[in-house]
């Protein structure tokens, strides 16, 4: 490992070149889209919620004095208990094309964890679902949306060279909208008399707060059984809420509630802004906002990200999809909107992947989470 180093992040320097390094990986690739700034200082810095329930250790690869990779450890307690296992997660995972680099920076992961009783390291994830996950294994060709993990081929190859094995797949498909309603919302009507279900409108931000809160105990209850899931905290999920919920437009997002006014079903798009915070290099301020902006308005930028979707178990058999998707159907047609990119969705759940049969979509992305035991 000639000039090589791999060296724990302490201070505010260090943690700058951990945010920076992926800019300079990226910065001849017009696919790769970066995470905002402050959310990446508010993620990997000490105020994080999730450090409540899980450790995690920053490192940087160096060859001499120059960066030359990245990873966070992490090991999430809430979720290892809840499945049973000892984990240590990898994230954060960025290298130059050299295997003995992404050797040392995993070999360093699976030596912090195995530290702390881990057995098995997998990745890359994040302290939760919330966080970008899943490497990059189809679609390399197509523009990454903002809100998920863009890498180079040479991730992926690596990682089997190192014996890492599929864990789990996300699929990323998209789909398009005409001018005209699927016949499938003709039944929209029977749906809210016989379920006692109805599309609720948020009129104002603080009314559009309080069903954020409520989006994500749904989230928390839709997604309980799925892989490797933990619950979000309260304090996760104000945090949450004052960040996002500010930006969103009412008319991208769906809220169904039942007959006693309970949230039991949501979905959340937005426009496709990567190309905007592309050219912001993921600043908003002070001049970032001036690429970001345009591309909100979703009359001009005619594609939309679906982001979350979640159904209380309850109903997932009691059309509540159906009237989520008739309400943004009918607003993306005022707004011009032609093809939405779908959230990332584990290629094992079933439900969710026959979810949107009607309007046929079409692969776009595909990510991986590797996994691989730990020699003890």
């Amino acid at each position: 490992m000639l000039n090589l180093t791999i060296v724990p992040v302490k201070g505010k320097r260090m943690l700058r070149q951990f945010i920076q390094f992926p800019l300079d990986l990226y910065k001849d690739c017009d696919k790769w889209v970066p995470a905002f700034e402050d959310d990446e200082y508010k993620s990997l810095g000490p105020e994080n919620p999730s450090l409540s329930f899980c450790d995690r250790e920053l490192y940087l690869a160096f060859r001499g004095e120059e960066v030359v990779g990245r990873v966070a450890a992490i090991i999430n307690h809430n979720a290892n208990k809840k499945w049973g296992e000892e984990v240590v997660r990898f994230g954060w995972i960025d290298f130059v094309e050299d295997f003995e680099v992404a050797k040392a920076l995993v070999d360093t992961v699976a030596d912090w964890g195995k530290a702390r009783g881990a057995t098995k390291i997998k990745g890359p994830l994040g302290f939760t679902d919330m966080d970008r996950e899943g490497l990059l294994v189809e679609g390399f060709e197509n523009e990454s949306p903002f809100t998920v993990i863009y890498n180079y081929p040479y991730y992926g190859e690596f990682l089997e060279r190192m014996g890492f094995t599929k864990d789990a797949d996300w699929t990323q498909r998209f789909i398009e909208f005409s001018d005209k309603l699927p016949s499938m919302f003709q039944y929209a009507d029977l749906v809210e008399k016989r379920y006692g279900v109805h599309i609720y409108r948020a009129s104002t931000l603080r009314k559009m707060a309080r069903r954020g809160r409520e989006m994500f105990h749904v989230l928390n209850s839709a997604f309980a059984g799925l892989y490797e899931y933990s619950q979000l905290s309260k304090e996760q999920i104000d945090g949450y809420v004052k960040q996002y919920v500010p930006v969103l437009n009412k008319d991208m997002v769906a809220f169904v509630v039942n007959d006693k006014d309970e949230l039991v079903a949501f979905t959340v798009t937005m426009p496709h802004i990567s190309a905007g915070v592309r050219k912001a290099k993921g600043r908003i301020f002070p001049f970032g906002w001036m690429h970001i902006l345009p591309e909100l308005n979703p009359r001009k930028n005619h594609m939309a990200e679906g982001l979350l979707i979640g159904v209380l178990p309850e109903y997932q058999t009691k059309g509540a999809a159906l009237l989520m998707f008739k309400y943004l159907h009918e607003n993306f047609i005022k707004l011009g909107i032609k093809r939405m990119l779908l959230n990332p969705q584990l290629e094992e759940n079933h439900k969710v992947q026959t979810l949107f049969g009607d309007y046929d979509p079409k692969p776009y992305q595909r990510r991986r989470s590797y996994v691989k035991a730990i020699t003890l």
